[in-house]
């Protein structure tokens, strides 16, 4: 039997809402998940090698940061105090209350209420490891610098830390910017490498042996 045309034309707009609204739900349900529990990222430059490298994918967990605070260790993706308009992604070596010192190559961390203690960082590289040099990171200066990490504030490193942009450089490429990066700048951890595939990994924090404040 036939339709009559106005039937027809009935059915065709609700097939056509129907689908927009659709469309609308999974926007929607994509745009909350990118907001507050996941989202991909796309690293730039060679800061972070050997860890992460120039045009890699990563997938960045938000809904960590939600639930708890960084820990030392974690690679997270954050806006800098000098360019809040970029992403940057780098390490975590001080939280709240720490006292950094860089002395000789090597980063050294007190905690609060603590006593000073040199970080193993066992993922950084041969060319890296004891290279740890003050602002600008290439120049081989082995001069102490110390840095006491303000309340909801923590202190940035790449692990290529003679060719990374980080907590070292931000205070003096800028006399209006702080070295720390404030916690609402920090938008969330690296939860794993996507691309290519032959990289797909998961990224674990190291343990340092510092106390439950890592």
């Amino acid at each position: 039997m036939m339709l009559p045309m106005s039937e027809k034309k009935h059915s065709l707009w609700f097939h056509l809402l129907d689908v927009g609204l659709n469309i609308v739900i999974i926007l929607g349900i994509v745009g909350v998940i990118r907001t507050f529990l996941v989202s991909p990222f796309q690293v730039e430059g060679n800061s972070m090698l050997p860890t992460l490298e120039h045009r890699q994918y990563i997938v960045i967990n938000k809904l960590t940061y939600y639930l708890g605070d960084p820990k030392r260790g974690d690679v997270v993706v954050f806006r800098p105090p000098t360019e809040t308009g970029k992403h940057y992604v780098k390490r975590v070596i001080g939280l709240p209350g720490d006292t950094i010192v860089i002395r000789g190559g090597y980063v050294y961390v007190q905690p609060l209420s603590s006593t000073e203690q040199q970080l193993e960082e066992t993922y950084l590289d041969e060319r890296n490891q004891g290279h740890t040099y003050r602002h600008p990171p290439s120049s081989g200066d082995k001069r102490e610098i110390s840095y006491v990490v303000p309340e909801d504030s923590y202190f940035l490193l790449g692990d290529n830390r003679q060719g990374s942009l980080d907590s070292r450089s931000f205070s003096e490429d800028n006399a209006d910017a702080t070295a720390f990066v404030p916690d609402a700048n920090i938008k969330g951890r690296v939860w794993f490498i996507a691309l290519p595939v032959t990289k797909i990994h998961a990224l674990e924090p190291p343990d340092y042996g510092l106390g439950s404040r890592e």
